[in-house]
């Protein structure tokens, strides 16, 4: 019974330390990868992690183009 509360425990611990990943693929964020290499090599450091999370969770501004509509890259 330890066994699988070990593994449930390391679970967890492996989702949390991948959140800044999930974010950035649910979001469809266009720098998913380099998201995921600097949550990979840096997320063991609480600044990676955060900003890894930080840029997961920033989306672009929108622009207008020069008919004043709104245009999403």
């Amino acid at each position: 019974m330890i066994f699988f509360w070990e593994f449930l425990l390391i679970l967890m611990l492996f989702f949390i330390y991948f959140v800044p990943t999930i974010v950035a693929y649910s979001n469809n964020h266009r720098n998913v990868l380099a998201i995921f290499v600097l949550n990979l090599f840096l997320g063991y450091t609480l600044v990676g992690w955060v900003f890894a999370l930080i840029w997961a969770v920033y989306k672009e501004p929108i622009k207008l183009d020069s008919k004043r509509t709104y245009k999403k890259k």
